[in-house]
């Protein structure tokens, strides 16, 4: 039984180190479901930027659609927001 778990490891890592640092990120992603605290949410496309400031709130994802979810205040405003993953960012804010 360790044996096995040591060589999947292992795999996993040599698989890992191979990945560029976008399949990393969106293997990353798989995981998330959701993520409670307070983040910085930034869209980019292109020229386009849009970040959105999540104060004590919770950002969900769901990887098979592609998308995060979350709730943000908007010029005094709560508005539901979906993101696409791929070109969206988030940053723990202290």
């Amino acid at each position: 039984m360790v044996k096995k778990t040591v060589i999947t490891l292992l795999l996993t890592s040599i698989f890992l180190v191979g990945c560029s640092e976008e399949q990393q990120n969106k293997l990353s992603r798989l995981g998330v479901t959701w993520l409670e605290g307070d983040y910085k949410i930034t869209f980019a496309s292109g020229n386009h930027q849009k970040s959105w400031v999540i104060d004590n709130g919770k950002v969900t994802s769901d990887p098979q659609k592609g998308y995060y979810y979350f709730w943000a205040v908007e010029e005094g405003k709560k508005i539901y927001v979906q993101t696409p993953i791929e070109r969206s960012y988030i940053e723990e804010l202290p």
